[in-house]
């Protein structure tokens, strides 16, 4: 198996057994994460809609492949996966680095006349703003304290965890510093912008640049939390999802952490 292989059983990862007619929400992980990050957010969703989550190489059960260096590679390669789906509806959901590849696969997609229902992107800041304030990380010791700053690393003080940890590490911020946005045709799907409110890398308020990236009027929803706020607030998230989806069943509960802007 190669990084050029673009198949969906390659790169597409689905937690439980196929849901028939659901729509299906594909997730893009964080730097240095994998596909069973989305497990929580699976479960919440099902069964109005199916997760499927991408897996980039180089990590969880594609470890041995070589990674991907280009954040363009990344998201080239997800949408060839994605195309080569049946023809059900399906949306974008990108958490940190995950937003980046989501939003350029959205992009490839759109282009190729496959438009998503939906972008969702989480915990990053529009690129139109230019790199974000840790893309140009490179040291391992500045990429492990950035993970436990972020809040997403308490198991990195075990020699073994950082050794599984850091090839994946290395090779996402890698594929950050490859990343310079292009201006280029708005996005024919609308965008929700998801924000934590104590995020030190992206404010609420910074976030919102997401939106002017297509030409269908979006919206903007803010959770209690930090970086990975998705960790805590899973069930509220997978709410909002479903409503900006039109799925969400009449008897669902409001979700009170998640403001609509």
């Amino acid at each position: 198996m190669t990084t050029g292989d673009s198949s969906p059983g390659t790169w597409l990862r689905r937690f439980g057994p196929p849901a028939e007619g659901a729509l299906r929400l594909v997730c893009f992980p964080h730097a240095g994460g994998g596909a069973s990050s989305f497990h929580s957010l699976a479960r919440a969703l099902g069964p109005a809609a199916e997760v499927l989550a991408v897996q980039y190489p180089g990590r969880q059960d594609r470890r041995h492949e070589p990674p991907l260096p280009r954040l363009s590679e990344l998201a080239d390669r997800a949408a060839e996966a994605v195309d080569t789906l049946d023809g059900a509806p399906y949306a974008l959901f990108g958490h940190s680095l995950g937003a980046l590849v989501a939003y350029e696969t959205a992009r490839r997609l759109d282009r190729s006349g496959n438009t998503p229902r939906r972008l969702f992107v989480s915990a990053r800041c529009a690129p139109t703003t230019g790199a974000g304030p840790t893309d140009g990380l490179e040291d391992d010791a500045a990429l492990l304290a950035e993970v436990r700053r972020l809040g997403g690393g308490d198991a990195l003080d075990d020699p073994e965890v950082q050794a599984l940890a850091l090839p994946a590490l290395r090779a996402d911020y890698r594929a950050l510093r490859s990343y310079t946005w292009r201006d280029g045709p708005g996005l024919r799907c609308p965008v929700t912008v998801m924000t934590g409110t104590e995020d030190p890398l992206c404010a609420p308020g910074e976030a919102t640049g997401w939106l002017r990236l297509s030409v269908v009027p979006g919206r903007s929803r803010v959770f209690t939390g930090g970086h990975f706020y998705l960790q805590d607030r899973v069930t509220e998230v997978a709410r909002a999802v479903l409503t900006d989806l039109g799925l969400r069943t009449p008897e669902a509960a409001p979700a009170p952490a998640a403001a609509a802007r």
